[in-house]
C-alpha cells in the first residue's frame, strides 16, 4: 500500500513519486525517471517524509505548467 503516489506524462516520458510504508519500520521514498530511480531513501522520521512529499508536489507542480500531466 502506498501512502503517495503520483505519475506524471509528456510524451514518450514518464516520472513517478512514491511512498510507502517500509517492511524494516519507516518510509521508502522514491523518484523515478522513465523507469529509472533516480532518488531513493529511506525514513523513520515523518518530518523527513513530509518534507519529501512537499519536494514532490513543487516538482510536480513546475512539471505541470510545462505540459506534463497526470497519468491516472
Amino acid at each position: 500500500m502506498y501512502a503517495f503516489s503520483k505519475s506524471l506524462r509528456h510524451r514518450e516520458h514518464v516520472r513517478r513519486y512514491t511512498i510507502e510504508p517500509s517492511p524494516a519500520a519507516g518510509w521508502e521514498v522514491r523518484q523515478e525517471q522513465d523507469s529509472r530511480v533516480v532518488r531513493q531513501a529511506h525514513y523513520t522520521d515523518w518530518h523527513h517524509v513530509e518534507r519529501a512529499r512537499r519536494a514532490f508536489a513543487i516538482e510536480m507542480r513546475e512539471l505541470q505548467s510545462q505540459g506534463w500531466a497526470e497519468v491516472g
